[in-house]
């Protein structure tokens, strides 16, 4: 939705501005309107040297039109509201997203022809340009194009430009919008089979209750009654003991958590471009969380340089909301000057039987130490290293340096699904091995 002010336009109104100088306006005359006023002109002055009424009063009529056309247009103009619709308003790299504009005439008086066009980055395409008939008062047109990016990112969609002409071609204005929306492109996602890698017991926590039962309702812990709370849950003993109302606490599912580590340092990619290694490996940890997600685990993102997401005690909220979160900070991420992977190895959460999983560049032996640090506090560790940048035995020698410090690592060669070294991964870490 367009709004009045500057800024990401979410408002919820249709913007109108006040009307600007009408001196301002006379610069949109036309040729047309400049050849009627300069005869006007002339007309009127030839009839005060000859004499002739009937001449003043056409020089008159040809003053006044594109005068009266320069007052109404400029009116018509600050009455035109505009508003954008994306559907959606993020979307994988490579498909489409649809943009509507609507225009309303919220004037007493027909609009004239609307020439439009929307300001776009030149990666989602050429500017879309529309021809609009005139809106009648309080009426309104409609108008959609697409647009569409291979390349992940956040791009600003606006401001609409607007050039509004009167029906007898005398004037024409231009009025640009302030406000815009932003389209967020999301890396390409890979769907992944739903395999099992391990990082604890998925979904139903049973494994949870079973220790529950084990250790017994006198060792859970209460806590006080709240409104809204089943009487049936009420914890009596704790009620004697405390001499308050007491109710045992749910039992919360014990969800699989699993890390994805994101090599972003400037040295680990040697290639650019739109399909270069980083764009693979930042797409192929968008597709991984996607499908962890999915599965039902709790999945946190890290990055070389230590940077982790959700923050440590942040409301992790809605799982839907999370991923969404995580795959916004993949549509925007960049390369990092990090040499090594310290930051990560100090930002780790360690938990018991969480899965690591790591998308990396080219990796030496002294970061593969760092790596097997962090490997070794985890539950079970893949890492799916991006081939194709250094010679095949340097790049086998640093597989082989991963494997060494615990890593069950993959190399994963251009055109290459991530589907297929996302089983064999699954493979090698149920049975224990290591590539």
């Amino acid at each position: 939705m367009l709004a009045p002010g500057p800024g990401d336009g979410a408002g919820t109104e249709p913007s109108i501005d006040r009307p600007g100088p009408l001196r301002a306006a006379f610069s949109g005359l036309t040729t047309r309107g400049r050849s009627f006023l300069a005869a006007g002109v002339a007309a009127v002055g030839c009839a005060y040297l000859l004499g002739q009424p009937d001449l003043l009063r056409v020089g008159a009529l040809l003053i006044v039109l594109p005068l009266v056309a320069v007052v109404v247009t400029h009116r018509t103009r600050s009455r035109v509201t505009a508003a954008r619709r994306l559907s959606p308003e993020r979307i994988p790299a490579g498909q489409e997203c649809r943009v509507q504009l609507r225009l309303a005439n919220v004037a007493r008086l027909p609009s004239g022809t609307l020439l439009l066009q929307d300001r776009v980055p030149y990666v989602l395409g050429p500017r879309p340009r529309f021809v609009l008939d005139r809106i009648e008062p309080g009426g309104h047109r409609e108008v959609t194009y697409r647009v569409r990016s291979e390349l992940r990112g956040r791009y600003p969609l606006g401001p609409l430009q607007l050039r509004l002409a009167d029906p007898f071609g005398m004037v024409e204005l231009t009025r640009s919008f302030r406000a815009f929306d932003t389209l967020t492109v999301l890396p390409a996602i890979e769907s992944l089979p739903p395999v099992s890698l391990g990082g604890g017991a998925p979904g139903d926590g049973v494994g949870r209750r079973r220790a529950l039962a084990a250790a017994g309702e006198e060792d859970l812990i209460p806590r006080e009654y709240r409104h809204g709370d089943d009487l049936r849950r009420v914890h009596w003993r704790a009620t004697a003991h405390r001499g308050a109302l007491m109710v045992r606490r749910e039992e919360q599912p014990q969800r699989a958590r699993c890390t994805v580590l994101l090599d972003t340092r400037r040295a680990g990619y040697v290639l650019g471009g739109a399909v270069a290694p980083f764009e693979r490996v930042v797409s192929a940890a968008a597709s991984a969380l996607a499908q962890l997600a999915q599965q039902g685990y709790e999945v946190a993102l890290l990055t070389d340089d230590g940077r982790r997401l959700p923050a440590p005690g942040a409301n992790l909220g809605d799982a839907n909301e999370l991923t969404g979160q995580l795959l916004d900070f993949l549509a925007v991420v960049d390369h990092s000057d990090a040499a090594g992977f310290e930051g990560a190895l100090a930002a780790q959460r360690t938990g018991r039987g969480e899965l690591l999983l790591a998308f990396l560049g080219s990796v030496d032996q002294a970061q593969a130490g760092v790596l097997g640090r962090m490997a070794a506090r985890a539950g079970g560790s893949a890492a799916f290293v991006v081939a194709g940048q250094l010679d095949p035995r340097i790049e086998q020698d640093r597989l082989t340096g991963l494997r060494n410090g615990g890593w069950t690592a993959l190399a994963h060669h251009p055109g290459v699904p991530l589907g297929t070294l996302w089983q064999q991964a699954a493979a090698e870490l149920s049975g224990g091995g290591r590539g």
